[in-house]
């Protein structure tokens, strides 16, 4: 038997993966529209939705995530402020301006981000596993046969829980995070802390992006995780396949919500931000 040309065994080596990306980008796209409407069919003034389901996807995303997030972003912080004091003390020689643009930073970008980042790999990776495993096992057919859809009873309250813990700890991070670093200057550079917290060139405009990019990471961790937990297929190594996935696609989610955030304000403001 003849191989197949070059030109045609090159066209469906890219082929293949090109359309594979084409289904998945379509299949997350009705997701996220199944989703949207569900929370619309769920919440609405005598919507059908499990009793109780949001205040414990409140307590699962929000309560368990705390520690996590606030131990790991004020090592970020402290980290993150030494380095710069050490490189502006070199520089310049003046850590006069060192907090006031930290404090910049922190609320329109790394808290939110970061914990952004935090909340893919952990509650990303339990909705995909969670999910992936009542997809392997049947249990989302009972679910239809029940007369229940799927996305309305498990996507849904995660999808509402998560926007606002992930706006919650962004701002709770994002403290922890400023004052953790505010310790680290004064300790190991002896900067004022009246110097240190000063919160004079924090614009509103800085909150409103930080808060519009960590409720937008709250939307997405949980349709790209629930996207990757359909997906599963045959047995646990399906499930596992789902799980990293999930962590993956929500990370790069993040980073690029990030970038186009950023890019955009930075475009509608100017020099100003």
């Amino acid at each position: 038997m003849t191989r197949p040309p070059l030109v045609e065994r090159a066209a469906r080596a890219v082929g293949r993966p090109a359309l594979a990306a084409a289904r998945a980008t379509r299949d997350l796209w009705l997701v996220l529209v199944g989703v949207l409407a569900g929370v619309i069919r769920s919440y609405r003034p005598g919507g059908r939705r499990p009793p109780g389901a949001l205040l414990e996807q409140l307590y699962v995303i929000g309560n368990r995530s705390l520690v996590f997030v606030a131990v790991t972003l004020g090592f970020i912080g402290m980290v993150m402020m030494y380095q710069a004091c050490l490189q502006f003390s070199r520089a310049i020689g003046d850590l006069s301006q060192v907090g006031v643009q930290f404090l910049r930073l922190v609320v329109s970008d790394f808290g939110p981000t970061l914990t952004g980042m935090m909340l893919a790999t952990r509650v990303g990776a339990g909705i995909a596993a969670e999910i992936g495993s009542m997809k392997v096992t049947e249990q989302l057919d009972a679910l239809r046969m029940s007369g229940v859809l799927p996305i309305d009873y498990l996507l849904a309250p995660r999808f509402v829980a998560s926007i606002v813990m992930t706006i919650a700890l962004s701002l709770v991070g994002g403290a922890i995070m400023y004052g953790a670093g505010g310790l680290t200057a004064h300790l190991s550079f002896g900067v004022n802390p009246r110097t240190f917290f000063d919160p004079s060139l924090v614009l509103p405009r800085h909150l409103v992006l930080g808060l519009l990019k960590a409720a937008c990471y709250g939307a997405a961790i949980p349709v790209v995780a629930g996207f990757c937990g359909l997906r599963a297929r045959g047995s646990s190594e399906g499930v596992g396949w789902a799980t990293t996935a999930a962590v993956v696609g929500s990370s790069f989610a993040v980073i690029a919500i990030d970038f186009a955030l950023s890019v955009g304000a930075l475009w509608l403001y100017g020099g100003e931000l």
